[in-house]
């Protein structure tokens, strides 16, 4: 008989596929349905954040950087922040209502960030009605943005020192009514998800990768702690009196999509607890003196009231501020995992450097562990999984 002649086949996937998760390029070399190699390709949004930061003063900085991971903004500009403040040493002056109001605006972000995650991800995989549950929780939290700032998807309400206006009457009603909610909105997302058995034969056993490879790549966040890596920003390195919280670092030890789902949905579940705690310590505003909410610049009705916050405020806002000569990096828990910002000061109203880690990034790295030797319909679950934000890794 002759040879059968047989040859792989090389295609690209993205980067215009809705599948990868914005502008991700994908080379693979397929046999048949089987991937045999994977080649990410990057940088094609390429939006050159972090050196226009370096001709922006530094309060203009939050803008840029919340634009980074656009479904995780405030845990950027959150970073940044606390960068600032260190290199400033006023990170022991911060207002006790300012960290909890941070850690409250941290968790909220948190769990829009996973509600996006897991209605794309579940209509990727064919459970499309998963998608429309979350977005409906996710638009409530995008009205408390609303609220805060008036801008939904890229509020810059952090300011270096503090937030940039207290609260606004009817923010805690609204919080704690969604709070006290959304426990059973979880478990109607897992009544959907979890015991399917269509859902579990595309998550179980798809996109393995293992504990040796997931410590040398460098991966954080989900997916290091879905290998049974416990490592979490807020409990190993505390900031924002974290250790202060009663909460839990979900972790599973199979390294696969279904693990990382799993991982995630439990972070939900510890970030709720963790947003009822700090709803808790934050004085509901018009109750008493509420206390202040930033020291730089002067509150509102200080600039109002009083010359010398006036003219401080109008030059905070003209020229800027000076960060003393040195740098620093303070790393956070975002929703993808540890990121931070590094930023360098030669004593100017302008960082000199700043210089991101990155989360996503590292984690298209391990696309190709996970995925070779799997099938193309399986790399669609594997991208999911990996909840990977372009603007964070071509930034």
């Amino acid at each position: 008989m002759p040879d059968i002649r047989t040859e792989t086949l090389t295609v690209n996937m993205g980067p215009q596929h809705p599948s990868t998760h914005g502008v991700l390029r994908l080379v693979l070399e397929l046999d048949g349905e089987t991937i045999v190699s994977l080649d990410p390709t990057i940088g094609f949004l390429h939006t050159g954040i972090e050196k226009t930061a370096e001709q922006k003063k530094w309060q203009q900085v939050i803008p840029l950087v919340e634009r980074m991971d656009y479904l995780g903004p405030q845990s950027n500009s959150l970073a940044f922040c606390l960068a600032a403040e260190r290199m400033l040493g006023i990170e022991d002056a911060i207002p006790e209502r300012v960290i909890w109001i941070r850690v409250l605006i941290a968790e909220l972000q948190r769990l829009s960030s996973h509600l996006v995650w897991l209605g794309t991800h579940g209509m990727e995989i064919g459970a499309i009605s998963v998608m429309m549950y979350c977005f409906r929780e996710r638009e409530q939290l995008l009205n408390f943005n609303e609220m805060l700032a008036g801008f939904r998807m890229f509020p810059s309400y952090l300011r270096i020192g503090g937030l940039r206006e207290d609260l606004p009457r009817g923010f805690h009603e609204a919080v704690g009514d969604f709070l006290a909610k959304f426990p059973g909105k979880l478990d109607e997302y897992e009544k959907l998800l979890t015991k399917n058995q269509v859902w579990m034969k595309r998550t179980q056993g798809v996109g393995r990768l293992s504990r040796e490879d997931t410590m040398a790549m460098g991966l954080v966040g989900p997916v290091a702690r879905a290998v049974g890596i416990a490592y979490d920003v807020r409990k190993t390195f505390p900031y924002l009196r974290y250790d202060t919280f009663d909460f839990k670092v979900p972790t599973a030890t199979e390294g696969d999509v279904f693990a990382r789902y799993t991982v995630k949905v439990e972070e939900m579940r510890q970030s709720t607890r963790i947003c009822l705690q700090a709803l808790e310590r934050i004085t509901p505003r018009g109750v008493y003196d509420c206390g202040d909410y930033r020291i730089v610049p002067p509150p509102k009705d200080r600039v109002y009231t009083e010359m010398e916050a006036l003219i401080q405020h109008f030059l905070l806002y003209s020229q800027g501020f000076n960060i003393p000569a040195g740098e620093c990096y303070v790393p956070v828990e975002g929703p993808r995992g540890e990121h931070g910002f590094y930023i360098v000061s030669d004593g100017t109203n302008r960082p000199i450097r700043v210089k991101a880690r990155a989360p996503s990034l590292l984690a298209v790295q391990g696309l190709e562990k996970m995925i070779v030797g799997g099938l193309v319909a399986d790399l669609i679950a594997v991208i999911g999984s990996t909840d990977v934000v372009m603007g964070d890794v071509d930034r």
